[in-house]
């Protein structure tokens, strides 16, 4: 072969492994729940076999890593398939991050926490490969903008998502189970470790959480090194302004759009999830013709 010849690289092509050989995703952001979507993806594999195959990575010594895949992976071990189809393809850790988040963040059901830390990693792999000067520009600008493609949150919502990675684990779960609304988590994000964890410990002496206004209080009083438990207590136990009468659904009006082994706290959870769903909806349309 001539010294200025170049070699084409091999084609991609569709091979089957074994599920032993394949690794998840590391630092992967999106759980693999169980519930109805996976028994209809494992009815579907049952029915037809693994019509998409898994996107994976090779990682030496005969194992992979799979960059989109992992439901499909779960389904078929569920159901005792142990040969998957792959596609190999060579990819740069920062190119695997970016496709893993992008193959993903388009599901129906994404808890705020799965979408704030896939946010943050792509985020973070933009930047690695150069694309801004810094990670504060990048985080402000343009790493945002690129982060915000193929999605469905402008530029200003990924912004904020990626802003409650600075939660505490117990203040983000109650995010994750809608306890606290998403504007204010987004603020309390800004308080130090110390004075959420003391928030924390309040709201559930309280059983109550702070308004946005509230919230935004709160991160100025912790920002100049103001706040206290006694005010926290004080806060949390006043009677908001705007609080109002709360309604209740009964629960045999909403049963029947639900699977029969549904429990009332897993159709509140659904509930919850597509008024959350239709929020950050509105919000995107809105901003779309405002731009």
């Amino acid at each position: 072969m001539a010294e200025n010849q170049v070699q084409n690289p091999p084609a991609e092509k569709v091979i089957a492994l074994s599920a032993s050989q394949l690794e998840p995703f590391q630092g992967h952001p999106f759980r693999v729940a169980s519930g109805e979507e996976m028994e209809q993806l494992k009815e579907s594999i049952r029915e037809y076999g693994v019509l998409s195959p898994l996107l994976v990575r090779p990682r030496g010594d005969g194992r992979y890593e799979i960059v989109s895949g992992h439901r499909r992976k779960a389904a078929c071990e569920a159901l005792g398939i142990t040969e998957l189809p792959v596609l190999v393809r060579e990819m740069t850790d920062d190119e695997a991050v970016i496709l893993m988040v992008d193959s993903n963040i388009q599901r129906e059901h994404i808890l705020p926490s799965e979408k704030a830390f896939a946010y943050k990693m792509k985020m973070e792999a933009i930047t690695h490969q150069g694309k801004t000067t810094s990670r504060q520009v990048g985080e402000k600008s343009w790493s945002v903008e690129q982060v915000s493609q193929n999605s469905n949150d402008s530029q200003r919502q990924v912004h904020r998502y990626i802003r409650l990675t600075h939660l505490i684990p117990s203040i983000l779960q109650m995010v994750d189970e809608y306890q606290i609304a998403f504007n204010p988590a987004v603020e309390i994000s800004y308080l130090t470790e110390e004075h959420q964890r003391m928030l924390k410990e309040e709201m559930d002496a309280c059983q109550a959480t702070p308004s946005l206004t509230q919230s935004r209080t709160l991160k100025q009083m912790s920002k100049e090194g103001t706040l206290t438990r006694e005010y926290l207590h004080h806060l949390l136990t006043e009677e908001k302004p705007n609080q109002r009468q709360k309604f209740f659904l009964n629960q045999e009006d909403v049963q029947r759009y639900f699977p029969k082994h549904y429990t009332p706290q897993q159709m509140q959870q659904v509930i919850l999830h597509l008024l959350h769903t239709w929020q950050h909806k509105r919000g995107y349309n809105k901003d779309t013709q405002e731009r």
